[in-house]
């Protein structure tokens, strides 16, 4: 799971890979200083910017309390046109997120069929969820909203669905079972609460490095998954 940001020309909003950050160091540097439009300065016309303004009022003034038209304001742009790049100040915080479940499925067909599938799903998970150091403390924020605000979690039900269903889809295939039968709905299930666990520890342990919780979940779930 991991909601990156990819593909912009601006500062390293993106990642090299899937859903996540790279290893712990550098967690502890200050996220990238928005170009807002302040005085003098030309209005904001790109996502990557937006995104960057939005979390920086985000972190002043909270998720909450921060509206559309605040940082619309900051850019010094309309609410409309906001909104032709954005459907909602939650889909801010989760940036390209079906862009990111393309390469997500992408980076699971890559996958080598002689590996067992429970290692290939770890791998793909891992690697999917690596990131540049220069991105992890914008990732940080990031997972940090949409793991702790009310309204961004309840955003997330529909978003990991769609995670699940490409894990599901993945493991069905390697066993020659249908999406919908119940052993790959599980491993879908199972995958995503071990990524949000290890999120979770990283979140609260700035010298952890997620891409070592996340391989080490896996793998405990791959001792119990492995013989089926």
């Amino acid at each position: 799971m991991s909601s990156r940001q990819e593909g912009v020309s601006v500062e390293p909003v993106a990642h090299s890979g899937t859903v996540a950050a790279g290893p712990g160091s550098g967690t502890g540097a200050s996220l990238p200083q928005a170009s807002g439009t302040r005085s003098g300065r030309p209005r904001v016309t790109s996502r990557a910017e937006l995104e960057r303004l939005g979390f920086e009022l985000f972190a002043g003034q909270g998720f909450d309390a921060t509206t559309v038209e605040d940082i619309a304001r900051s850019a010094g742009i309309g609410r409309r046109t906001f909104f032709r790049y954005f459907a909602s100040k939650n889909d801010l915080v989760w940036g390209d997120f079906e862009q990111q479940l393309v390469g997500f499925r992408d980076l699971l067909n890559t996958m080598d069929p002689e590996v067992p599938v429970v290692d290939a799903l770890r791998e793909a998970v891992v690697e999917f969820n690596r990131f540049d150091d220069t991105v992890v403390p914008w990732h940080r924020q990031r997972m940090q909203l949409i793991l702790s605000v009310p309204a961004l979690q309840a955003d997330a039900t529909l978003r990991y669905y769609s995670w699940r269903r490409i894990v599901a889809e993945f493991t069905a295939r390697r066993m020659g079972l249908a999406p919908s039968d119940m052993l790959p709905r599980f491993f879908g299930h199972a995958a995503l609460a071990a990524a949000i666990a290890a999120y979770e520890h990283w979140l609260a342990d700035e010298d952890a490095c997620l891409a070592e919780l996340l391989d080490r979940l896996m793998r405990q779930l791959a001792d119990g998954l492995g013989a089926l």
